[in-house]
């Protein structure tokens, strides 16, 4: 049996562990969170490098990828320093090829329902193939980078103002601590109502699940969300709120959807090559599987 091991700084509450069959192989996939320890990350990664198939990078970003052009994260790099054997990814291949399906994917399969084709996208430079997804094919964006990320109340309506964006922050906010930037731990689980009129005015609701959820208003009636990982709490928070669809780029297993850079480790280690598969391997290794979003109607 084949075995992909996710370490996450999120919570530990959304930890699961997961035997599935890709390509004829047995693979286990497991995530383990620290609950905002990168030091306890960094240890774990030392204690399994070289006896598990692939590892993932859960809760944090090695870097983000904007275009073709990458931006390290700098203070996620001693997380990681004593992987020396196991091939390490943190979700990027998929981001950049898996999610760019999501788009025609809500087209083809609840179009009908999605008339008024207008997409908040809640932080697009950290999920540049969603982000392009959607201003791809036939949705007015709104990009929420300059709030979920500064705070500011500054939307973007153009990929093309993104690049300009990233290339003016992302070396700056690459050097800040990753806390500054993404909720880890039990921040993940906390909820603060903001920027509620783009929640509002979108049809679809895209990007990652934790930015979606920390700012969602009381109520998104009628809404679609497209997202990447859920937890059975994640989803029964989205049908209270009224939310009609839930779309996850990634499948649903046992109950749950895991993140991109626990499914890229896993086809990692279901393709025994012992190394990080390009973006072409990886749509090749997607088409064989059959691996697509995943819709739910939630009411």
């Amino acid at each position: 049996m084949k075995r992909a091991v996710s370490i996450s700084i999120g919570s530990s509450k959304r930890d699961k562990r997961v035997e599935v069959q890709l390509l004829g192989e047995t693979v286990l996939i497991e995530r383990i969170g620290t609950d905002g320890d990168m030091e306890k990350a960094a240890q774990l990664y030392q204690e399994l490098d070289g006896k598990v198939d692939a590892f993932g990078v859960g809760g944090a970003d090695l870097g983000v990828m904007v275009d073709r052009k990458w931006y390290p994260l700098y203070s996620v790099q001693p997380m990681v320093r004593f992987v020396k054997k196991t091939p390490l990814v943190d979700g990027a291949g998929l981001k950049n090829s898996l999610e760019y399906r999501l788009a025609p994917f809500i087209n083809e399969h609840i179009g009908d329902y999605v008339k008024e084709r207008k997409a908040f996208i809640t932080v697009g430079v950290d999920r540049w193939g969603m982000a392009c997804s959607f201003a791809d094919h036939g949705y007015e964006c709104v990009f929420g980078d300059m709030m979920f990320a500064l705070g500011l109340p500054f939307p973007i309506r153009k990929t093309a103002t993104l690049k300009v964006l990233a290339a003016i922050l992302m070396p700056i906010a690459g050097r800040l601590p990753f806390e500054w930037l993404y909720p880890t731990g039990e921040k993940q689980e906390q909820r603060i109502p903001k920027w509620e009129k783009y929640y509002l005015w979108a049809t679809v609701i895209a990007g990652d699940c934790h930015y979606v959820k920390r700012h969602m208003p009381e109520r998104l009636d009628g809404k679609v969300i497209a997202t990447n990982t859920t937890t059975a709490s994640d989803v029964e928070l989205f049908r209270q709120a009224g939310v009609k669809y839930l779309v996850t780029s990634t499948p649903v297993l046992d109950g749950r959807s895991f993140g991109t850079n626990m499914m890229e480790a896993a086809l990692i280690a279901a393709s025994g090559k012992g190394r990080k598969l390009s973006v072409e391997e990886l749509n090749e290794m997607i088409d064989q599987i059959g691996l697509q979003p995943q819709l739910q109607e939630l009411n």
